[in-house]
């Protein structure tokens, strides 16, 4: 079995993870997961003056799944909601320092779940938004089948 390489920034990440938690006073919870491999992913954010003022997340996973979690959640702390709505898993990646390629599936993961935030955040002010709206499970194929989506055990 192939051992997976992991950046020093993946594991920084998986060993300290930024903003874990939960937040009660939430205005938007998105939560995703990969049945396939089992990630699951709850993020929760606050907005203040059209940005996210805070921003924390519970993930039970692998550790490309924390840290791509974590990553995101550093990377759009503070950020305009517009800003944030464009952030793509590659900006997660980049962040890491790369991550083995069976494993990117985590950081789409991740950006799925800041979506789903934020199609709540929006959706509880009245306004609908059909590009930020959670795909259906088995609409959701960008993950793969179990081999290529998680990989090896590590």
């Amino acid at each position: 079995m192939a051992r997976l390489e992991y950046s020093k920034v993946v594991l920084e990440h998986f060993k300290n993870p930024r903003n874990v938690g939960e937040m009660d006073d939430a205005d938007g919870v998105g939560t995703v997961g990969n049945p396939v491999c089992g990630d699951m992913m709850e993020l929760s954010i606050k907005v203040a003056d059209n940005k996210i003022e805070d921003i924390k997340f519970r993930t039970f996973g692998c550790a490309s799944a924390i840290a791509t979690t974590s990553m995101l959640t550093e990377i759009v702390k503070g950020m305009s909601l517009e800003d944030a709505e464009n952030v793509k898993w590659a900006d997660v990646v980049k962040g890491l320092e790369s991550l083995p390629p069976v494993k990117v599936h985590c950081s789409l993961l991740a950006v799925d779940a800041l979506k789903a935030a934020l199609y709540e955040f929006y959706k509880s002010k009245g306004i609908e938004r059909e590009d930020l709206k959670p795909k259906e499970e088995e609409e959701d194929d960008h993950h793969g089948d179990s081999e290529k989506a998680c990989g090896p055990l590590v």
